[in-house]
């Protein structure tokens, strides 16, 4: 009979992963709207408009691709797709970063909603190298 595999996946960042994807999608649709305030009521130079926009989009790619590769690699305790997924950390806590405080205007929602994302990724990246950690101990035949 074949021993059982003991099981090395985290609940609490498969939590924090699920729980970000819902966060992100929201935190999306209130950046567009915001950007469209922005852009109807605040003197915003169209160039810093489009670029901001273009950047929110590739935010998009690259957090959808953090968490997909997150989440793939906790569930089936791989360690290559959850490598990924905390390298991906560092440019969207860079984008989040770039949004909180060197966008052209910030308002204090977007503050508030950028600071929690950060908040979500540092614990996220915690959560992420321990379970990593404990996928490198076992050895695999």
């Amino acid at each position: 009979m074949a021993p059982r595999s003991r099981q090395l996946s985290s609940t609490p960042l498969e939590i924090l992963l699920f729980l970000n994807g819902w966060y992100y999608a929201t935190y999306f649709l209130l950046e567009i709207f915001i950007f469209v305030y922005k852009g109807l009521l605040l003197p915003y130079p169209s160039a810093n408009l489009a670029l901001d926009l273009v950047m929110l989009f590739l935010y998009l790619g690259i957090e959808v691709t953090r968490i997909f590769f997150g989440s793939k690699g906790n569930l089936c305790q791989r360690k290559v797709p959850l490598s990924i997924s905390l390298a991906l950390t560092f440019p969207a806590a860079v984008m989040a970063a770039y949004y909180l405080l060197l966008q052209t205007y910030a308002l204090r929602l977007e503050a508030i909603l950028n600071a929690i994302l950060l908040l979500f990724y540092a614990v996220e990246l915690l959560l992420g190298i321990l379970t990593l950690a404990s996928f490198s101990r076992v050895d695999s035949y």
